[in-house]
């Protein structure tokens, strides 16, 4: 099965994002199937709205997927987060899913596969076995979904991935994709940290987990456009922080042992470059002195460029629930669907993260 690219002349929806996401501490703890939605968490009254724009992208209907019109409300829904609740994204995205559920009156199973890919597949297979007939899949590695697939196709049940694509046919093995342009993602940080720096010096790059297409787009989109707008930036390390805080930290402490000189990261999310920061202020680092540009959005992140320490941040929306039930609704309905619908991202900078702190999760 080939990748299924994207572009964002496709289908572009604006998610109005002017109320942040309330959550409580219940979310941080792990995911376990559940046979009812739970109070888990609540979207603000304006962070479920949508604005479609049509963008000519290709469409899919439920008699071109093969599956039986249903009605929504009565079905159950199969909820699948790849990733230990530690990471803020995950924590709203979960409880987003959540909180738009119970406010369906949809049943909702869910399940956490703690970052372990073999848990993950075991994991829907479980909630099709539990009944569910619809998926809603956050999947941790884009390859080897066939026995998922295989097993969905066998029961006619719709899937829907949100935030990181499978390499898979849309509207053959999945519906549609859910998420962000991540090429335009790397992009858009390129031009933060070329501003940053006025264009010259010596680079790193904090790449995210191997294995998947957010990690692929967010470094082509970054290394093109520093090669194309800035030849005077020299990345000169490139090192996997697996995404999480901890690994960031670490791995930039051997930058700074290896790399003295280096003048500006760009850290693949903002927990590995909230742990580029730890590890400058343990080596004796002045907010600013290493210009640090992330992908996320989280509340801790843009209070970093509030005080200093990080020089933007580019939004990446974890608030799926409106978007994906929306799909699902109109999809069981007979209506078509995007196959491919990419969400519009905002961005933090030293112009208006203080105002606008609360705005992230």
């Amino acid at each position: 099965m080939k990748p299924h690219s994207r572009t964002t002349t496709r289908n572009i929806l604006a998610l109005g994002l002017v109320a942040g996401l309330a959550l409580v501490t219940g979310c941080t703890k792990s995911e376990s199937d559940n046979s009812a939605p739970t109070q888990s968490s609540s979207a603000g009254d304006d962070a479920g709205k949508q604005v479609a724009e049509s963008g000519g992208g290709k469409t899919c209907a439920i008699g071109d997927y093969g599956a039986d019109k249903l009605d929504l409300k009565n079905a159950t829904v199969g909820f699948s987060q790849s990733e230990k609740e530690a990471n803020p994204f995950r924590i709203a995205e979960t409880a987003s899913i959540k909180a738009e559920a119970q406010k369906r009156g949809i049943k909702l199973l869910t399940a956490n596969a703690q970052s372990q890919f073999s848990k993950q597949i075991s994991d829907v297979q479980d909630l099709i076995a539990k009944g569910a007939k619809l998926l809603v899949i956050a999947p941790l590695n884009s390859d080897g979904w066939e026995p998922v697939l295989r097993s969905a196709q066998a029961k006619k049940i719709p899937i829907i991935t949100i935030d990181r694509q499978i390499n898979a046919a849309p509207c053959k093995d999945y519906v549609s994709f859910i998420g962000s342009d991540f090429v335009a993602q790397g992009r858009r940080a390129a031009d933060q940290l070329i501003e940053a720096t006025g264009g010259k010096g010596e680079i790193a790059i904090l790449l995210g987990a191997a294995g998947n297409n957010v990690t692929t787009e967010r470094t082509k989109g970054f290394e093109d456009r520093v090669k194309a707008k800035a030849p005077g930036l020299k990345i000169v390390f490139k090192q996997t922080g697996e995404f999480t805080r901890e690994k960031g930290q670490s791995v930039t402490e051997q930058l700074i042992q290896s790399k003295p000189g280096i003048k500006a990261i760009y850290a693949e999310n903002d927990e590995m470059g909230l742990g580029a920061v730890n590890a400058l202020k343990g080596a004796g680092k002045k907010p600013g002195a290493v210009k640090i540009v992330t992908i996320d959005g989280t509340r801790n992140a843009v209070q970093g460029i509030a005080d200093g320490w990080i020089s933007a941040v580019i939004e990446s929306n974890p608030r799926f629930g409106p978007l994906a039930f929306a799909t699902l609704d109109s999809f069981t309905q007979g209506k078509p669907v995007g196959e491919d619908i990419v969400i519009q991202d905002s961005q933090y900078t030293e112009a208006n993260a203080k105002a606008d702190v609360n705005k992230a999760y």
